[in-house]
């Protein structure tokens, strides 16, 4: 460092910092412009994966494949991500501990969640990751609940071919959950949350179902079957739905909400502390 370099530094703190952050400046906009299509690629590819079933056939022996390629390419684009993103964070370091300590924590509660089963489709884990998507922003919350999804699963020994939708679903939870907007009442934001909570423990199961709906055998009326017009599957499917799922979803929105509903204002308090000091950017 030259002597002068040093005497600016002396002189005023923080322009060290933010003269590195000048050269990452301009390159910002391509950095939101790749992240943002990363994003939307994972999701695109999500959404396709998941209504396939309504306008091809599908066949029992040829998932495994697919579902480990889902995996491998949701994994791929999640790691892109977060190289991109923390690329344009000034204290990166920091944010991937963020991320990786609230992840460890979340797949915890998914494992306390397998020893002690809660009741119906209860989940503790949709809470901390609805909070971390509104107070980090989206793209931190689809990150947070893909990766959760992925380790819990090692942990739990939940590894299947139904993991790369849940990790779709629930980074899903995550992303919506940053584009709430940022009231200025912590109560009005609690509310909005417990509301949203609730909605997405029905979302949830009505997404993640359409996995293996059409391969389950049942009547006619809620069965999936090869050649079915876009029209009359959503019709069997929802009669599915609301026969096999609904009261199971409806517990799992109402624990989603309670939990908010009690832990909700501490736990964005504490975050939003830590994103403060973290000079995070909610994007």
């Amino acid at each position: 460092m030259s002597k002068r370099e040093r005497e600016e530094e002396n002189a005023a703190p923080f322009a060290p910092r933010l003269s590195h952050l000048a050269p990452r400046t301009s390159h910002l906009g391509l950095r939101k412009w790749l992240s943002g299509a990363l994003f939307a690629l994972a999701g695109g590819i999500g959404v396709v994966a998941l209504v396939w079933p309504f306008v091809r056939p599908v066949s029992q022996s040829g998932t495994v494949g697919t579902d480990l390629v889902l995996t491998v390419i949701l994994l791929t684009l999640c790691l892109g991500v977060l190289l991109v993103e923390v690329q344009g964070q000034a204290v990166n370091a920091k944010v991937v501990a963020t991320l990786g300590v609230l992840v460890a924590l979340t797949a915890v509660l998914r494992f306390i969640e397998n020893a002690i089963p809660g009741p119906g489709g209860f989940s503790p884990i949709f809470a901390p990751i609805i909070l971390a998507g509104y107070i980090f922003g989206s793209r931190f919350g689809f990150l947070m609940g893909t990766l959760t999804m992925l380790v819990s699963a090692l942990i739990t020994g939940g590894v299947g071919p139904w993991l790369p939708y849940q990790m779709f679903t629930v980074g899903w939870v995550g992303l919506t959950a940053g584009w709430l907007p940022q009231l200025r009442s912590a109560r009005a934001a609690l509310l909005m949350l417990v509301a949203f909570g609730f909605l997405w423990g029905l979302l949830y199961g009505v997404i993640i179902n359409l996995y293996s709906w059409p391969f389950i055998m049942g009547q006619a009326a809620t069965s999936w079957e090869d050649g079915l017009g876009v029209a009359e599957g959503v019709q069997r499917y929802a009669a599915f739905y609301l026969l096999t799922s609904l009261v199971w979803d409806v517990t799992r929105g109402v624990g989603t909400a309670v939990l908010l509903l009690v832990l909700g204002l501490p736990t964005m308090r504490a975050l939003t502390r830590f994103q403060q000091k973290l000079s995070f950017t909610n994007e």
